[in-house]
């Protein structure tokens, strides 16, 4: 059994739901944790986990939402958080600096006040961190009873210790199917204990099917490229990854 421990799941980007979730179990992946970042995607996920038993989430405020997002979206989203039990964590948050600094100071305070949430009520966090690695570690450091992933991780093995020194996973997904991509040495390294898979579909698409429309089901190309990597069985990696989900996420009640 596959865990994807991040993806989007959308009326706007999948015409038929249904039949997304029956490919993904048929393709092994039993569980998706899906993830809900602006206010309406927050509400589009709460009401996909209540109709489908498979579905997990993650909700909280995208750093490209820090000029929107206000005290009482803060004070809505504890609210959305504590009264469904199929939230498991919060994110995604972080940083993005790709597109520019002109918002820095408006999304480093959403992304502490995220945090802070995050260790009040005990949930790890789903970390967003695009060309704003120090600041991302700088501000992980401020809350060190709080853990989680590094959605999309594509650093160096340097910022990969640094996570990992402080209970973060990484999580893999099709970039590391991508051809000169480095990642596959990172994972060498660090092996299969610190990671967890993802697709972050629709987005991602792993290779040979890139230019299509990402999904959950395309998770065993992903732990493929893991497994030819660490010369490890495919089984392996579906076994210890989808532990390291259930562990950090408290799947295991469910499951």
């Amino acid at each position: 059994m596959y865990i994807d421990t991040h993806c989007h799941l959308s009326f706007e980007d999948y015409d038929n739901i249904d039949l997304v979730i029956k490919e993904n179990k048929d393709n092994n992946i039993n569980t998706m944790i899906i993830s809900g970042c602006t206010r309406d995607s927050i509400l589009e996920s709460l009401d996909l986990v209540n109709k489908y038993n498979d579905l997990y989430l993650t909700i909280g405020y995208h750093p490209s939402e820090a000029r929107t997002i206000t005290d009482d979206d803060l004070l809505l989203l504890e609210k959305q958080i504590t009264s469904n039990s199929r939230v498991v964590g919060v994110g995604e948050i972080g940083l993005d600096y790709h597109y520019g600094k002109d918002d820095i100071d408006l999304q480093k305070q959403l992304f502490r006040s995220q945090m802070k949430l995050a260790e009040k009520l005990k949930l790890p966090v789903v970390i967003h961190s695009r060309d704003a690695t120090r600041d991302t570690i700088d501000i992980l450091k401020e809350y060190p009873n709080v853990s989680g992933t590094i959605h999309c991780f594509n650093g160096s093995l340097e910022t990969a210790k640094i996570y990992i020194s402080m209970g973060y996973k990484l999580g893999i997904g099709g970039v590391i199917t991508f051809k000169n991509c480095h990642l596959s040495d990172v994972v060498l390294a660090v092996g299969l204990d610190n990671l967890v898979l993802e697709t972050d579909a629709p987005y991602l698409t792993p290779v040979p099917f890139r230019g299509k429309i990402n999904s959950s089901k395309y998770i065993p190309y992903i732990a493929k490229k893991v497994a030819d990597t660490l010369n490890v069985s495919i089984d392996e990696v579906a076994r210890v990854t989808s532990s390291n989900a259930k562990s950090l996420f408290d799947l295991k009640h469910f499951l």
